[in-house]
């Protein structure tokens, strides 16, 4: 007897309630993601490194009020991004988002970090106005697609020995169905560590001549110096969207089995020097699903989002490490 519902690849636009959108600044190399939820949606989160890098990340936790929030922004930047949100509410309350309080409307709006100063340029900043930008693209509701473009724009993996030897990253997404129930993964990988796939490496860290992979566990474990590490600042921040219906604590505990992803497709992670991060966010009223499954689906579609910022954002060596600030 077979299964009654089998998992099938959809598109991570097709999931309700949500929607997309991105902006960057190419010459900069650096850029914003907007996840926005007209409606609001219950979110968690789940911070497994020791660097996390966010804005008003404190009322997803469990125990917080339970009312849903209407944007989750990832960006580049590192700490200047955090100007990003201001855009994003701007947008989304000209737009008649927010939360009406009685006096004003105040979109609730959580953001998440990575560093990519060392790559493309460092005094380009990430403003306001991309913030607007990549909300109001996100209001088009576009179908997203993968690549070095928004957050991902400059993202790159394996700087254990410095720019010179790392690949490029970028940001990718994923999304499946079973039954009535759709999860989505949208990540943005930037991390010290290598990427694997199916147990295969498939990006990260490079022997000098860039000739061949080095194992970034191993070289770890040959520094003479790991008080130098936390200049190399890294973080893959990714969310989860559902139209399944959970509350504020089965979503937190979704996150947390879409953090299994980052362990079983980046090593090492998690480290003091990374601020790795996911949300999850539900979206719908009318679907229901065991936890535990959605969990273990949310893994499965996060594994495929990290390959997907691999496998999308590759280039070639020279014009990768034209834009490494110390390759120049």
């Amino acid at each position: 007897m077979g299964w009654k519902f089998q998992a099938k690849k959809i598109p991570f636009g097709s999931i309700d309630g949500a929607c997309v959108g991105n902006a960057q600044n190419n010459e900069g190399k650096t850029g914003v993601t907007v996840l926005c939820f007209p409606k609001g949606a219950k979110t968690g989160i789940d911070i497994s490194g020791g660097g996390p890098a966010s804005r008003e990340t404190p009322v997803l936790e469990p125990t917080r009020e339970d009312i849903g929030i209407h944007a989750i922004v990832l960006s580049g930047g590192s700490a200047y991004g955090l100007a990003a949100a201001d855009g994003v509410m701007a947008c989304l309350e000209e737009n008649g988002i927010g939360l009406d309080t009685g006096f004003a409307l105040v979109p609730l709006v959580v953001q998440s970090y990575i560093y990519d100063l060392s790559y493309g340029s460092a005094t380009v900043r990430l403003d306001k106005a991309m913030g607007y930008e990549a909300c109001l693209n996100a209001l088009k509701k576009n179908n997203p697609q993968s690549g070095s473009i928004g957050a991902g724009t400059g993202a790159t993996v394996g700087t254990m020995c410095g720019m010179k030897q790392s690949q490029k990253s970028g940001i990718g997404y994923y999304a499946m169905q079973i039954g009535d129930l759709k999860i989505g993964a949208v990540v943005v990988v930037n991390a010290m560590g290598d990427v694997y796939a199916e147990g295969r490496k498939i990006a990260g860290l490079m022997n000098e001549s860039r000739t061949e992979y080095i194992d970034s566990t191993r070289a770890f474990y040959k520094i003479a110096a790991p008080k130098d590490l936390p200049s190399r600042t890294n973080t893959t921040i990714g969310a989860i969207i559902t139209n399944g219906r959970f509350d504020k604590a089965q979503i937190t505990r979704i996150a947390q089995q879409a953090g299994n992803a980052y362990a079983g497709c980046i090593n090492p992670v998690g480290t003091l020097t990374d601020g790795d991060t996911v949300y999850a966010s539900s979206c719908g009223e009318q679907v229901t699903a065991d936890v535990n499954m959605a969990g273990t689906l949310a893994a499965e579609v996060m594994a495929k989002a990290i390959e997907r910022a691999i496998t999308s954002s590759q280039m070639d060596d020279e014009e990768y490490l034209s834009y490494c600030l110390d390759c120049r």
